[in-house]
């Protein structure tokens, strides 16, 4: 299933669209990432190509509908539990708090629930407490926190959404 190019946009300041990955966006993706985060937890460009290219991963682009610039993107992936994760998400500074986020959220859960996902789960750092209360406002809840899941040491806590009617999958 591949996601169609969506309008979006809930300001005048930031107007995107969401579509599929493309391979010429790699770089791209990965200068944002590394923007995005710190060293430790910014993924290499080893690490983020290896999450891209998994069979069960897929990932989603936002595009500036003015220039064409990539403002952010998102990779998932559906297990065989039928659990969805999402790898990363990242948002670039000036498109923030524009919807770009919760567009690419919203449609990686979308997709994952078609792929018969019963919940998704993430990580984010203890520490990320503008993240925290974005995916508390999505309906995520904390399970458990993960010491030093990032490489540079810092605590993980792994959040989890549970799709309408499913069971918690823990």
């Amino acid at each position: 299933m591949t996601a169609p190019e969506i309008p979006c946009g809930y300001n005048t300041r930031v107007k995107f669209r969401l579509r599929e990955f493309r391979p010429e966006d790699f770089d791209t993706l990965w200068k944002i990432d590394q923007q995005c985060f710190p060293p430790g937890i910014a993924y290499s460009r080893f690490e983020l190509k290896l999450y891209i290219k998994r069979r069960t991963s897929f990932t989603l682009v936002a595009e500036s509908d003015s220039d064409r610039s990539i403002v952010g993107f998102l990779v998932a992936e559906a297990n065989r539990r039928h659990l969805g994760h999402i790898v990363t998400i990242d948002v670039l500074p000036h498109a923030r708090r524009a919807g770009v986020g919760s567009k690419l959220l919203s449609a990686a859960e979308s997709r994952l629930a078609a792929a018969g996902c019963a919940a998704v789960m993430l990580e984010t750092a203890v520490d990320n407490t503008s993240a925290i209360s974005f995916y508390k406002r999505q309906g995520y809840f904390l399970v458990k926190t993960i010491a030093h899941y990032y490489s540079n040491g810092v605590d993980a806590l792994l959040l989890q959404k549970t799709f309408e009617d499913a069971p918690r999958v823990t």
